[in-house]
């Protein structure tokens, strides 16, 4: 089972294919699946990306990591992980909500190695009384399929999904739910009370290819807040989606892949720019 130890964690990886690293930053109290199980369909048509999967401390299989106690310690073991696995490489970087912010803080921290940005209903506000949330609204519900969960699957599922049927409930399962059942909800507990960084992550400018893609009903992080920082982001898109919360690459799943898809075009596009005006 690979490893990477560094300073504060013993840190659970999975590196799948060759070319440009890509590192992804799974959310809050879940494990790497939630990347894996979004990511890893675009990557059938492509070969030209290596992904780079892990666990965060506390989450997933990572483990020895008793000396992370807060924010700033969770994005310097991310931080110590790149260099290991990728040295003096440059790397795209995906993060999905509170990875999201991590991959922020990351990208303010090695800006000029971070050739592209990808951030999935990100965390903008670590401070949840300050974030700009819809309320939580349902907008199917397949009552056949509910009557077959468990009460804590229910209880999840009716909290932070909007489209519940039978499909997304697989989905959900395999990549959001295993890792809430896997993390230690002790060890989240303390982190939480220091779960912002003690720097912006938005300020000045990041001028490489971003997209943001967030929820129009996503009653966790919201969508609204996300806007008011695209202007640190020159060659951002903000892509709303409807009918979804989230987890909205499992609800809109084939928007996500075109969304994506069109964000590494664009790495291609300017990658070729930057080469050829050598």
């Amino acid at each position: 089972m690979p490893y990477c130890e560094v300073s504060k964690a013993k840190i659970y990886y999975e590196v799948i294919g060759e070319g440009t690293p890509m590192i992804m930053v799974h959310g809050f109290g879940l494990d790497h699946r939630i990347m894996k199980g979004c990511m890893e369909p675009i990557f059938q048509q492509r070969s030209d990306i290596q992904r780079i999967y892990f666990d965060l401390p506390g989450m997933g299989k990572t483990k020895d990591y008793d000396r992370i106690h807060h924010a700033d310690d969770m994005l310097e073991a991310v931080l110590e992980f790149i260099h290991s696995i990728i040295p003096n490489q440059s790397f795209l970087l995906a993060g999905e909500s509170y990875g999201g912010y991590l991959a922020r803080g990351v990208m303010v921290k090695q800006k000029e190695k971070v050739a592209g940005l990808a951030l999935l209903c990100p965390v903008i506000k670590p401070k949840k009384q300050e974030r700009v949330l819809p309320p939580h609204t349902i907008l199917y519900k397949d009552e056949s399929l509910l009557s077959r969960l468990s009460q804590m699957e229910k209880e999840k599922y009716l909290s932070e999904n909007v489209v519940l049927n039978e499909k997304n409930w697989h989905r959900y399962k395999n990549e959001v739910y295993v890792g809430f059942q896997k993390a230690n909800q002790d060890f989240l507990t303390r982190i939480e009370k220091n779960y912002g960084l003690t720097f912006s992550v938005d300020e000045g400018f990041y001028d490489k290819p971003v997209v943001f893609i967030v929820g129009k009903q996503d009653s966790v992080v919201g969508y609204k807040d996300a806007f008011h920082i695209l202007d640190h982001y020159p060659l951002g898109t903000y892509a709303v989606l409807d009918r979804a919360g989230h987890y909205l690459q499992i609800e809109q799943d084939e928007l996500f892949v075109k969304l994506i898809n069109e964000w590494l075009d664009r790495i291609e596009t300017e990658t070729s720019k930057f080469s050829n005006s050598k």
